[in-house]
């Protein structure tokens, strides 16, 4: 079993309650801009080992009474197509999922807002159709001196020509489909809109990281300095804490320079500030819930070698520059990470160069590693995914689990019928011929049978993945990992 670094009820339990004082402090209504991911994070999952990817949308339906869900997208995204990478979507259709996944887990959503819109056809349009679904819309506006010119901002010809967005709930969730979609200022917009009303009002920001009661070279905080190091974001130590309370807490240079402006806007809107630091407007209390902390730093360690790997791998495919590797490696040589940490490296280095082809390992849960090879009928990633359940299920590798009378017609079909040039079978071609044998062979039932102790796995190989490859096997959980090769020399490679 992989061990357990962080305790996810009492993170549960924690979160919820800060949240309702924060909710209680402003006198019964609160904004939270909501950063990151809300049901999928995976980072945090892998960076803080017990923390289940879907953590912070569980305490939300703690709350759900109390809970409205508002949308907010970046009219420009829309027009330019914008896609969210890690779902290859667009961001107008993420907004339709993330209602449709709010909706299946009863929180109401109480409407979209289109910031920065300035007549964008695109966006016109899913105006429109967001309104025959029902749904409400509104607009919010490109503001002239944002954010800088708080007199300008904070009066009727700034915030004041933005949509005022009905809302009915104590607690108001902000959130987005990715970044620069406007939740602060659509966050702000309404504390304006509110204060004119006589409606008593707060803000609070709602980031699991960088966990500001950590050190500021705690591997957890420098892992999330990996995940954003195309961002150029930077941890720091909040100069506003420090001179308000003569403690340290970490936060990340874009709240540190927005804060005197913030601090502003609300002495503007409000008349005083309800904040001393940065750190005051966050309420994350993920830092109490860690309880062993050498288990989050190695998993923090490996996290920050992934994305190294990963670097490597877009800077080879034009996808990043140099910049980003530089800043990984002096992240790695910060927390100390090699290669070493990675038993899977090795073993795939070492079982590539044995067999002159490409080839895989994988770290199981147990700690043992299990390898694979590129067969004429099997990828490297396939063989080793076969491989790693025979293992987890006490097959003996010799023993087949797919009868060639099922792998020789599928490569046929995909050389002969489809016109693949590749016989070799991917791993969800794989899957479906390992289902279909289960059928009749009681060792691949038993093999099929352990996909599930597939997740929290570490594999690693020596080239880069097929994209199916790649994506099948983070859904069953797996931390893949590989080498910024090809297979072969040539430039197209999908």
């Amino acid at each position: 079993m992989s061990k357990i670094g962080f305790d996810n009820q009492k993170y549960l339990q924690t979160q919820s309650e800060q949240i309702r004082k924060r909710i209680a402090q402003f006198g019964g209504k609160l904004y939270l801009e909501f950063g990151g991911k809300l049901f999928d994070d995976y980072h945090a999952s892998r960076v803080l080992p017990g923390f289940e990817p879907d953590s912070k949308m569980r305490m939300l339906q703690q709350l759900k009474s109390d809970v409205e869900m508002v949308i907010v997208i970046n009219a420009s995204d829309i027009e330019k197509n914008k896609i969210r990478g890690d779902l290859g979507i667009t961001y107008d259709e993420d907004v339709l999922r993330l209602i449709d996944i709010f909706r299946e887990m009863d929180l109401y959503v109480g409407s979209v807002v289109l910031t920065r819109y300035a007549g964008q056809p695109s966006a016109d349009a899913f105006f429109k159709r967001l309104q025959a679904q029902g749904i409400r819309c509104y607009h919010h506006y490109d503001i002239v001196g944002y954010p800088s010119d708080v007199a300008h901002i904070v009066s009727d010809e700034g915030f004041g020509v933005n949509d005022y967005i009905e809302t009915t709930r104590p607690l108001v969730v902000v959130t987005a489909p990715g970044p620069g979609s406007g939740k602060m200022a659509t966050c702000l917009s309404q504390l304006y809109h509110d204060h004119k009303r006589g409606i008593t009002a707060g803000y609070a920001k709602f980031e699991t990281f960088p966990i500001w009661n950590l050190p500021l070279k705690h591997p957890v905080n420098l892992a999330y300095e990996s995940a954003t190091a195309d961002l150029n974001d930077v941890n720091m130590i909040d100069p506003f804490h420090l001179e308000a309370y003569g403690e340290k807490a970490v936060n990340y240079n874009r709240d540190v320079e927005i804060f005197p402006v913030l601090n502003a806007t609300f002495e503007k809107i409000q008349g005083h500030s309800p904040y001393q630091s940065p750190t005051d407007m966050g309420v994350n209390m993920a830092g109490y819930c860690i309880i062993d902390d050498d288990v989050c730093g190695e998993a923090s360690r490996k996290e920050i070698l992934r994305r190294y790997y990963a670097a490597c791998v877009d800077h080879l495919q034009g996808k990043d520059n140099e910049v980003t590797i530089r800043k990984l490696e002096l992240l790695m040589n910060q927390a100390q990470v090699t290669s070493d940490i990675f038993p899977a490296v090795a073993a795939a280095l070492h079982k590539a160069q044995e067999t002159g082809a490409p080839a895989g390992a994988m770290l199981l849960n147990d700690g043992r590693i299990v390898t694979g090879r590129t067969s004429s009928t099997l990828g490297a990633a396939s063989a080793l995914l076969l491989n790693a359940l025979k293992a987890l299920a006490g097959i003996e590798d010799r023993e087949l689990l797919i009868a060639a009378s099922v792998l020789e017609p599928i490569c046929e079909l995909k050389t002969q019928y489809m016109g693949h040039r590749n016989p070799r079978l991917h791993t969800d071609e794989v899957l479906l011929a390992l289902t279909i044998s289960a059928l009749e062979n009681p060792a691949a039932q038993r093999a099929k049978e352990q996909l599930k102790n597939l997740s929290g796995c570490e594999a690693h190989f020596s080239v880069i993945l097929s994209d199916e490859d790649e994506q099948l096997l983070k859904r069953l959980g797996i931390r893949v990992s590989f080498e910024a090769r090809y297979e072969n020399s040539r430039l197209y490679h999908k």
